[in-house]
C-alpha cells in the first residue's frame, strides 16, 4: 500500500526553507523552530561558528575573522555548502534521537529550476534526511491556510516571502495557474537601504532596514495617522554617526512603490490568465495572502483596489507555509500516489 511506502514516523519533518527565516515543523509537535536563515563562519578555516539567531546577531557586527552569510537567495540555495551546514544544524536541533533519519518535506518556490531542486534535495539528504519531498510554496501556503484545495472551485493564494512572491490558482488538489517573481521582503529592505543613502546620505545595515520596514512600512496611507521613527547610521560624506527622522509616507512613496507595483501586477496578470469559471469562483472567494509580506500595512487594500476582489490575510501568515508542510505530512498516509504526485514538485 502507498501509505506503507511512506509510513508513519514520529520524526518526520516539514521545512519552510526561506530566504529570511527557516521554520521547522515536526509531525505531532507542530512548529518547533523558527530562526533566521543566516550562518556565521570563520573566514580562514570556513568552520561554522553560529547558525540562526546567534548568527543574525552578528550581521554587520562581525570581527575581521568572521563572516555572517545568508545562504538562501530568492528562495533558493545560493551557497550549497553553507546551506547544508544550516540544514544539518536545524535538523539535528529538532531531531535529537537520531534513531531513524527523518523524512523531510521542503517547501520551495514554484519557479525554481531542476538544478535548484536537485540542490535542495542533495543538501537535505547530506544534512541527514532519509527521503526528501519538495512541495511548492503556493500549495504549502494554501494547505497551511486551510483553503479547500480539493474542491472543484478555485482558490487563489498570494505568498509574499523574503525572496519571492508567488501567486497560484488551485482547484481539485492541483494548480491551474502559478507564477512567481523574485521580489519580496528582501527587495523592500534593499529599497530602504538605497533610499536612505540617496535622500539623506545615511548608510545603514540590513538589520536597520528590516526594522524600518517592520516599524513604519506601509503600502497605502495609514488611516490612524502616518508613523515615524528615528534612524541611526553613518553619514556617507563625513563618516560620522548620524540620526535622522523619517515617516511611513516617504518610505511608502519613495522606497516601496516599485516593489508593491510588481506584486500587484503579478496578481493582476494571474487573474487575466485564469480560466473564466475560476474567475467567477474568485468573485465569491476572493484572494488569500500569506507570508511575511502579507503583514505590510495596507497591502491587502492595495491589491483589493487593483483587482476589485476581497483580499483576506491568512491566520498566522508567517507560519502558513511551514504549517502546510506539516499538514501535508499528516495527509501522506491517506493519499494515493497519484494524489501525492499532483501535490509535490517533481
Amino acid at each position: 500500500m502507498f501509505g506503507n511506502l511512506f509510513g508513519f514516523l514520529s520524526n518526520d519533518i516539514g521545512i519552510d526553507l526561506g530566504t529570511a527565516n527557516t521554520l521547522v515543523f515536526v509531525k505531532d509537535r507542530g512548529i518547533v523552530l523558527r530562526e533566521p536563515s543566516v550562518v556565521a563562519r570563520y573566514k580562514t578555516s570556513k568552520k561554522v561558528c553560529a547558525v540562526g539567531n546567534d548568527a543574525k546577531r552578528m550581521l554587520g557586527r562581525t570581527p575581521g575573522t568572521i563572516e555572517a552569510l545568508r545562504p538562501m537567495k530568492d528562495g533558493v540555495i545560493a551557497d550549497f555548502e553553507i546551506s547544508e551546514a544550516m540544514l544539518r544544524y536545524f535538523i539535528e536541533k529538532v531531531d535529537k534521537r537520531k534513531l531513524v533519519p527523518p523524512r523531510v518535506v521542503v517547501a520551495v518556490p514554484s519557479g525554481i529550476t531542476a538544478v535548484e531542486k536537485r540542490a535542495v534535495k542533495d543538501s537535505a539528504i547530506r544534512a541527514g534526511a532519509r527521503e526528501v519531498l519538495l512541495l511548492g510554496e503556493p500549495m504549502a501556503a494554501a494547505i497551511g491556510a486551510d483553503l479547500p484545495i480539493d474542491e472543484e472551485y478555485a482558490n487563489m493564494i498570494v505568498d509574499i516571502g523574503g525572496g519571492t512572491t508567488e501567486v497560484a490558482i488551485i482547484s481539485i488538489s492541483g494548480i491551474s495557474y502559478q507564477r512567481s517573481i523574485r521580489v519580496g521582503g528582501d527587495e523592500m529592505d534593499e529599497a530602504i537601504l538605497a533610499y536612505m543613502k540617496r535622500a539623506y546620505g545615511l548608510l545603514i545595515g540590513e538589520r536597520t532596514a528590516e526594522e524600518i520596514k517592520l516599524t513604519i512600512g506601509s503600502a497605502s496611507p495609514i488611516e490612524s495617522g502616518e508613523l515615524s521613527m528615528d534612524v541611526r547610521g553613518r553619514d556617507s560624506t563625513a563618516g560620522l554617526p548620524k540620526t535622522i527622522h523619517i515617516t511611513s509616507q516617504e518610505i511608502r512613496e519613495e522606497a516601496f512603490s516599485d516593489v508593491i507595483s510588481q506584486i500587484v501586477e503579478l496578481v493582476k496578470n494571474a487573474l487575466d490568465r485564469c480560466q473564466p469559471e475560476h474567475s467567477a469562483d474568485l468573485i465569491d472567494r476572493g484572494i488569500v495572502m500569506a507570508g511575511g509580506g502579507a503583514l505590510i500595512r495596507g497591502l491587502d487594500q492595495v491589491i483589493s483596489d487593483a483587482t476589485g476582489l476581497t483580499v483576506l490575510q491568512a491566520d498566522d501568515p508567517l507560519c502558513c507555509v511551514a504549517n502546510g508542510t506539516g499538514k501535508f505530512l499528516n495527509l501522506l498516509g491517506s493519499l494515493s500516489r497519484e494524489q501525492v504526485d499532483r501535490l509535490v514538485t517533481q
